[in-house]
């Protein structure tokens, strides 16, 4: 009988996400030894050994891009080309496991998809995709996502992207080559629109209709916005949204490496919070 492989993976490109990268793995390893596989762009040769510290890591490239905010949103079109698991747990480097989430492999055996919503789930009142006033937008959010040809509705929902599982059938085939194909109309259309992905990945869940399991927000706790949340049961992910960062966020990932790491890159590293590329 086949065993089947499972394992995650993450995004690094460019050097603003290094640090939180580092902690990334520091926290998946405390939980889990499964395979990391790492899209990996902009960041010099020379680093990587500083990735690889941590066991069972794998860098495969990421698209090119100058843009180092587009390159991630460019990577994350590829996830399911770039794994090469049968059950594949994808998390933005920004995240910190606070326990296992084995539950979630287990999942996959019934579901293509797991998600988590964003903190405001309704297309309605999506104005962080649009560029503009976002009082004055507030309207007219769902015409201008209709009028680019997202194929959006009033009940259509809002997911939060850095958090994602899925399993390797046909249907998570066909999702991502729907979400690559909505992105490039977010990308031919950036006179109205952010360069976003939720758009695109919204009109692909609404185009493909994949089997999902919506996990509760412990799965992806964001926590620029703890103040949106009302929640009793633990917290299992928590998205250290920027400028937020995990290296700060909990002890989860402390050790002798990550203390070294971490006076090292107060030094010689950038810092996410004056990212420029964060501004385009």
């Amino acid at each position: 009988m086949k065993t089947e492989s499972r394992g995650f993976i993450t995004i690094l490109t460019g050097l603003y996400s290094f640090q939180d990268c580092i902690h990334f793995l520091a926290a998946i390893r405390k939980f889990h030894q499964e395979p990391i596989i790492i899209l990996i762009g902009q960041v010099p040769l020379f680093l990587y050994p500083l990735l690889k510290v941590f066991k069972n890591v794998i860098l495969k490239p990421a698209p090119a891009n100058e843009n180092t905010v587009l390159a991630s949103r460019e990577a994350k079109l590829a996830l399911y080309a770039a794994s090469e698991f049968d059950k594949t747990i994808y998390l933005d480097s920004d995240i910190c496991l606070l326990s296992d989430i084995n539950d979630v492999f287990e999942s996959l055996d019934e579901y293509d998809f797991l998600l988590t919503e964003d903190v405001q789930p309704s297309i309605l009142k999506a104005t962080n995709l649009l560029r503009g006033n976002q009082e004055e937008l507030l309207p007219n959010v769902l015409p201008i996502l209709q009028s680019i040809g997202l194929p959006l509705q009033a009940d259509s929902v809002q997911y939060n992207g850095g958090f994602m599982a899925f399993r390797k059938t046909e249907v998570t085939k066909v999702f991502f080559e729907e979400f690559k194909r909505y992105f490039e109309i977010i990308k031919n259309n950036q006179d109205k629109l952010l360069l976003k992905d939720q758009g695109a990945f919204a009109s692909a869940i609404a185009s493909v209709s994949p089997k999902m399991k919506i996990l509760p927000p412990t799965y992806n706790y964001l926590s620029k916005w703890e103040e949106d949340y009302d929640i009793q049961e633990q917290i299992k992910v928590l998205h250290c949204t920027y400028p937020y960062r995990p290296q700060y966020a909990k002890n989860v990932t402390r050790s002798f490496y990550t203390r070294v790491f971490d006076r090292f890159a107060k030094v010689f590293l950038p810092n996410q919070v004056t990212n420029p590329w964060r501004k385009k």
